[in-house]
């Protein structure tokens, strides 16, 4: 029973509040992400404690830039949040919205009145490290999908397997200029090697001549562009330009998948190099590779897809594999391409909207935000967080995350991001 309390934790708040004298029921907590995810035993037994707060209309929840002692779902009623600048909105029980915690990063981004008359649920910040979540580089299998013999067949083959899967090679190019910059070398030398390849030196001056390099003097050259953006700028810039290449298929059906993850990184890429530019504090150029090897773990599932016999797989059984696979085969593609550690914890964990690496902002909480970002608008009926309510966004330092914020930063930011996206793709 202690440990069921300690996952969720009751907090004193500030406004007046009392305990409704109603118990949770299961099916409320089924409803809740990430609680959800509990044992039925836990849930079962947590449905048994009073824990629900009444609090009256006006009283505060929680005040922008203070720690978080607790994540905190809304249950009844409408919640008012305001950034620190004043922008607000609202979040009404049985939103979307509202499935997900309201706060649950370790500091709150905005202050939270309720509206209305609220229903609240406290519970602890451990709650976003439940079971399914604390592992990322492991590959397991969701009891909802144990029917998806695909999943099942690629699951056994990577445990069996792991050094064996079909790992896509970086272009020689790439690979050459990497390990060269391992080793100190001068620009010279790295443009020497970047010219062997002149389709990526036209598209590295491209990439140098583009929006989201603030110059009025073009790049005429490659060592031109490889002064303007950095030599470790243009070693990922480099890797993300020639990686196009490994998305290819002979298959219709695994070719229509690649070409669509291809689009998403693309996208993500641009989102997550505005994003970082807009923070300043992460290299928008590692924040733009970031992006763009997020979901670089399905390249090896969908070649092994791609070598199966037709009738062993299905596009519906694709698609749900994929989100499955990504993060566990991504972190094993970025250590055999030898890429740093934040990019690997980039693979392992930017689907998760609650990881939460601690008070610095991450290559993957840009990642995070920026899949946020690329969703938002688009399916109004998706089952999403508000912005402000996920860990990575109590990390930003220079700009606050608001629904305002976030659709003035994708409207400043889209012809930059069409034009560099177009460099990229083409």
């Amino acid at each position: 029973m202690s440990a069921i309390r300690a996952f969720f934790e009751k907090t004193q708040g500030k406004g007046k509040s009392q305990p409704t004298g109603q118990p949770i029921t299961p099916e409320t907590l089924k409803q809740l992400f990430p609680i959800r995810n509990l044992s039925e035993e836990i849930l079962q037994t947590f449905s048994t404690e009073h824990l629900v707060e009444t609090l009256h209309p006006d009283s505060i929840l929680f005040s922008v830039n203070e720690q978080a002692t607790c994540a905190i779902y809304l249950l009844r009623g409408t919640v008012i949040l305001a950034d620190h600048n004043g922008k607000s909105y609202e979040i009404s029980a049985g939103s979307a919205q509202a499935k997900f915690p309201i706060c649950s990063g370790l500091k709150h981004t905005a202050t939270a009145t309720a509206k209305t008359e609220i229903d609240i649920l406290r519970v602890s910040l451990k709650i976003m490290l439940t079971p399914s979540r604390q592992d990322h580089g492991k590959l397991t299998i969701p009891a909802d999908l144990n029917n998806n013999r695909l999943l099942n067949l690629f699951v056994e083959h990577f445990e069996d397997n792991e050094h064996e899967i079909e790992i896509p090679s970086l272009p020689e190019v790439a690979l050459n200029l990497r390990k060269a910059i391992q080793k100190d070398v001068s620009i010279d030398e790295a443009v020497k090697i970047i010219q062997l390849d002149p389709a990526i030196s036209a598209k590295l001056i491209e990439v140098a001549n583009c929006p989201l390099y603030l110059t009025n003097v073009p790049a005429k050259n490659c060592k031109d562009a490889v002064v303007r953006i950095g030599l470790n700028a243009t070693r990922n810039l480099v890797t993300a330009l020639s990686m196009k290449q490994i998305f290819k298929s002979k298959s219709p059906l695994i070719k229509n998948h690649l070409e669509d993850v291809w689009k998403q990184s693309l996208y993500l890429s641009g989102l997550s190099y505005v994003l970082a530019s807009h923070s300043q504090q992460q290299n928008p150029e590692n924040a733009l590779l970031a992006g763009l090897v997020c979901d670089i773990g399905v390249i090896p599932f969908l070649s092994f897809t791609a070598n199966l016999p037709v009738e062993y797989h299905s596009d519906a059984e694709i698609r749900e594999a994929m989100p499955i696979i990504k993060g566990p085969v991504g972190s094993v593609v970025l250590k055999e391409w030898d890429f740093a550690e934040e990019f690997i914890d980039v693979a392992k964990s930017s689907s998760d909207w609650y990881q939460n690496s601690g008070d610095t902002l991450t290559l993957t909480d840009i990642v995070v935000l920026s899949r946020l970002h690329a969703l938002i608008g688009k399916k109004a009926t998706a089952d999403l967080p508000a912005i402000t309510a996920i860990p990575a966004a109590a990390n930003l330092k220079n700009f606050a995350m608001s629904p305002e914020n976030t659709l003035g930063i994708l409207h400043d930011a889209k012809a930059k991001i069409h034009e560099a996206l177009s460099i990229f793709s083409s």
